[in-house]
């Protein structure tokens, strides 16, 4: 009688509390611990503080500093946990198309939430001056994109793919000729982009004449979604955590290189999500993920990160709940009393973060349900 093999069990990778915690600490940033660490500014007297304080507020146009490289790391960590997303899928029997019609259900969603964050309250009788271009709705298109790609290429396909993007980016800025600025004029008033959304992005643009979220910036930010899959393949792979780790380092070490070489003559700029930007922010992004990944996961260090995991694994909810709920308000009507004994300047700061406090209660409480809102 022919003995029948034991049923091979499948091994679910585990959740990677890194992931979550770097999303949680990034959010929190972009939600409302930027603008407490900018108000801290002027306040103390130091120096340092001073000077991480000025990091969170964008230059005007060409340069770059830390407060950049927050909505990139989102995009680049939408990237990372698309491997794991979609394996998972693959694994319980779903089709590709299926599971690019998930995605793609997904995208219409953050558009449409968007449109609704950036316009509320929206006048639907006149759409010429809605502005359709969005932190979530970029984060919608570029993670449908990458979708695309990561169930019909390699990791290396993908990769020439994503230098194939920017270099054609850059060649296009550089030598299509812009009516009455002529070609590879990087400027405000001058560039390729602003020309191209104004004649082809419906709806309002932010700055009249430009608008950094609108279409054509959208090719280069696709490049950072991209760039996160490497690092969510590598983060699933079955090496050892050290040779994740170097390969992590490595990458970023080549895309921090690659940023500042190229931007001798493509500068670094987050309002055209310049080439020279898209690789210096996907390099920064390595290297925070391994240094969250080293600490929290291979380490073993996680208590520290409950309170970034909290608002990672409920991201979503702190960026429109920062939008629709007042939590500075409710932050005044708590703290202005304890506060309000302090010298003037000091109250938008602790507003600021008695804001933070109770944004991130109300998230904690939903973490204790269990309430974790998906799109």
């Amino acid at each position: 009688m022919e003995q029948k093999s034991p049923p091979v069990a499948i091994i679910k990778p585990a959740r990677l509390a890194s992931i979550d915690a770097l999303r949680g600490f990034d959010m929190l940033m972009i939600a409302g611990g930027g603008t407490f660490i900018q108000l801290m500014g002027g306040k103390t007297g130091l120096a340092w503080l001073d000077a991480v304080a000025a990091q969170f507020e964008h230059p005007e146009w060409h340069g770059f500093a830390f407060y950049d490289f927050i909505f990139p790391l989102f995009l680049f960590l939408a990237g990372t946990s698309l491997p794991f997303s979609l394996q998972s899928g693959l694994a319980k029997g779903f089709s590709k198309s299926t599971l690019l019609r998930k995605v793609f259900r997904r995208m219409l969603v953050l558009i449409l939430l968007g449109i609704l964050y950036k316009n509320a309250p929206v006048d639907i009788f006149d759409p010429a001056h809605i502005r359709y271009g969005s932190v979530l709705g970029r984060i919608g298109i570029g993670t449908f994109l990458t979708a695309v790609l990561y169930l019909n290429f390699s990791q290396n396909q993908r990769l020439y793919i994503a230098i194939g993007i920017l270099i054609s980016y850059f060649l296009a800025l550089r030598f299509i000729p812009v009516p009455g600025y002529g070609a590879g004029d990087f400027s405000f008033e001058g560039n390729l982009v602003g020309w191209f959304d104004r004649h082809f992005m419906p709806g309002r643009l932010l700055q009249k004449t430009y608008d950094e979220l609108a279409l054509f910036t959208q090719l280069p930010a696709v490049c950072l979604v991209i760039f996160g899959t490497l690092a969510g393949e590598t983060l699933r792979s079955h090496i050892t955590p050290s040779a994740k780790l170097q390969r992590l380092l490595i990458f970023g070490a080549i895309g921090i290189a690659a940023g500042v070489l190229w931007n001798f003559i493509f500068p670094i700029n987050k309002h055209l999500w310049s080439s020279s930007f898209i690789l210096l922010t996907a390099g920064l992004a390595f290297w925070s993920l391994a240094l969250f990944y080293a600490i929290i996961d291979v380490l073993g260090f996680i208590k520290w990160s409950f309170f970034f995991r909290v608002i990672g694994m409920n991201s979503l909810v702190m960026y429109l709940g920062y939008r629709f709920i007042d939590f500075d308000d409710t932050a005044r009507l708590l703290f202005s009393g304890i506060y309000g004994h302090l010298a003037d300047d000091w109250h938008g700061v602790f507003n600021a973060l008695g804001g933070l406090l109770v944004a991130w209660l109300f998230l904690y409480f939903l973490w204790r349900k269990k309430v974790f809102v998906k799109v």
